[in-house]
């Protein structure tokens, strides 16, 4: 039986040995024209973790995907896979990505795919050990173009398991999925965790990362704003997550001492505190009429929210 992630994590820890470096950015930077997409940026994936990259469109998190790749080159920097460089056929051949952008022919039945991909590694994963991993079993001589988008996702999936890669690169692997595909992905990535395979897992889904990761690094405008574990990115952002309506401007609320960040929800504010007293006794003497107020532990999304519209200098 596979341990929840939260007990394999635990174990890691416990073994009190730093995980070895499989990939790296050093002080990397990178330019589309006028547009710079990494400003020095540096980043470690260490072996056995997933690490989810987390990021507003536009925060840099493809272009670190594309230089882990290989499939680009630093402006400045250094960017090492496997202490190679990406671009070598010894460290290709031990990654393994499924991307936004890819696109496989829908007239190939799932088992041909895998046989197509498989025949580029020199030590492919078996087929029907794919399929099981891959959650395809029961589809595997359906066309692509007959499947679901569920299903479709899987493949992809799949494709990316076929070379046994040491490091795995997930790009938004759940987008469009309705809930119960997305949780059945999860579990099969869990079981990629638990073998000791090394994941990159870039994400919009908050909910995703906090499940999954083993740390998370939060990116914007080209550079880490935090990184460490999600109970270390929330404890040290949002501590806690007021909800209430009031009469007062999202300004004077944002000017509250205590105050991280603030958001419209509906006719609400959710305002983001490390500590939620000092600040709801300062809307009370603010606003006597305050009513439908509610506090609970502010989540990842609230604390990265908290990053970045810090960072960004405007609040939503």
């Amino acid at each position: 039986m596979i341990a929840s992630l939260e007990e394999s994590r635990e174990v890691r820890r416990s073994r009190g040995e730093p995980a070895a470096v499989v990939a790296r950015l050093e002080e990397v930077s990178k330019s589309y024209g006028a547009i710079k997409a990494l400003d020095r940026l540096s980043l470690e994936i260490r072996a056995g973790e997933l690490l989810a990259l987390l990021g507003p469109n536009g925060a840099g998190k493809t272009t670190v995907v594309k230089l882990l790749l290989g499939l680009a080159r630093p402006a400045s920097g250094r960017v090492r896979v496997f202490d190679s460089d990406p671009q070598r056929p010894a460290s290709r051949v031990r990654v393994g990505a499924m991307l936004q952008v890819a696109r496989v022919p829908e007239t190939l039945r799932v088992r041909e795919h895998l046989d197509l991909f498989s025949s580029y590694y020199p030590k492919p994963l078996a087929a029907e050990e794919i399929l099981a991993l891959a959650g395809l079993t029961a589809v595997k001589d359906r066309l692509f173009g007959e499947l679901s988008g569920g299903e479709r996702q899987r493949v992809l999936f799949a494709l990316a398991l076929c070379g046994d890669p040491d490091l795995l690169f997930l790009d938004e692997p759940t987008v469009g999925l309705d809930v119960e595909a997305r949780r059945a992905l999860w579990g099969e990535i869990r079981k990629l965790i638990a073998r000791g395979k090394t994941v990159l897992l870039t994400t919009h889904y908050m909910e995703e990362a906090d499940a999954l990761a083993d740390r998370v690094a939060v990116i914007n405008k080209g550079s880490v704003a935090r990184e460490g574990t999600p109970a270390e990115i929330k404890a040290r952002t949002a501590g806690r997550r007021i909800r209430c309506i009031t009469r007062l401007e999202l300004e004077t609320v944002l000017g509250i001492p205590g105050v991280i960040a603030v958001r419209r929800d509906r006719e609400a504010y959710e305002i983001s505190v490390s500590q939620a007293e000092p600040v709801l006794r300062e809307l009370l003497r603010a606003d006597t009429g305050l009513w439908g107020v509610e506090v609970t532990g502010a989540g990842l999304e609230e604390a990265f929210l908290a990053l970045t519209q810090q960072e960004n200098g405007k609040e939503e």
